[in-house]
């Protein structure tokens, strides 16, 4: 108790510095003190104690439905290991890893139409994530260079604007919707979960192709991390209307405003999450070490350690 207190004087000004950037601060002072004290804190102490025991770069799998807030969760366990505890901690999302766009237009030309829209197992370069997990193990360090999205471009950034990595980090926090999903049996694939499926994916081309790339690669890949926490939301209901908060706050960000989605456009997106984010809630909510619980009003209303 007395260390969590140390820790709470000692990270509370970046927290809200933090807050304040991200105009998240909305919430009374007392309300962002109680939940750094009992939810980020905690989180945080329990991934330095696994740190401490592995003695290696440690791999934390972050998942979240869309618009679930996993990013600003992984920037503040961040500020709470790198001030605190001193860790080298380096987060990156799975989002930065997508194909480029030019290779999302061949697989929709090639594989399914429904391949140019980003997201899906699939889209991603899992050769660069794994040969990213594949550096961090090995015993001699050498800088890694990882690539950027941009979202409001829906491609890649330019190379010079690129992560690099000079020095090993202690703590590496993967955070993505689909980051821990596992494969369905394929006769589940059979019923559409949405018009999406039943309208454009008939002959089942699509949902299969994704569901094979979750059995062979991204189980491999996803093998490969040592710990996984994660958010579960109320129902798939509220990630349309979490969505739609992240769009609005992409939109203040961006200079490339004509990229953001519009409400119906927002509606279809979701569509191609839909069947793997509920049938992570099902898997997850077994297999996660650390899992949050989400209240319809983005909150985090409660932390099981496993």
């Amino acid at each position: 108790m007395k260390l969590a207190n140390e820790c709470l004087e000692k990270v509370k000004k970046d927290y809200f510095k933090f807050l304040k950037r991200e105009k998240i601060y909305k919430k009374s002072m007392l309300k962002h003190i109680k939940h750094l004290k009992e939810i980020y804190i905690p989180i945080a102490f329990w991934i330095n104690k696994k740190f401490e025991i592995k003695k290696k770069t440690l791999l934390i799998g972050l998942s979240a439905s869309q618009g679930s807030g996993k990013t600003t969760v992984a920037s503040i366990l961040k500020i709470i290991l790198k001030v605190f505890f001193k860790r080298n901690v380096f987060v990156i999302s799975i989002d930065d890893f997508y194909k480029t766009l030019s290779k999302r237009n061949e697989m929709a030309k090639t594989k399914h139409h429904l391949f140019i829209k980003r997201g899906v197992p699939g889209t991603h370069d899992t050769h660069l994530i794994k040969n990213f997990f594949i550096s961090l193990k090995k015993k001699k360090f050498k800088k890694i260079i990882l690539p950027k999205f941009d979202k409001s471009l829906d491609d890649r950034l330019k190379t010079k604007k690129w992560y690099s990595i000079k020095k090993k980090p202690e703590i590496v926090i993967l955070e993505g919707w689909c980051v821990g999903a596992k494969a369905e049996n394929t006769s589940s694939l059979r019923k559409p979960i949405n018009s999406l499926e039943k309208n454009e994916d008939q002959n089942l081309v699509w949902r299969k192709f994704v569901n094979k790339k979750l059995k062979k690669e991204y189980k491999k890949i996803f093998s490969m991390i040592d710990y996984y926490m994660f958010m579960k939301v109320p129902n798939f209901k509220m990630v349309l209307k979490w969505r739609m908060l992240q769009e609005t706050k992409l939109k203040h960000k961006s200079y490339y405003n004509k990229k953001i989605m519009s409400l119906n456009e927002i509606k279809r997106f979701i569509m191609f999450y839909q069947r793997i984010t509920v049938q992570m809630i099902k898997d997850l909510s077994k297999s996660a070490s650390v899992i949050m619980l989400l209240k319809k009003n983005h909150e985090i209303k409660k932390v099981m350690f496993k």
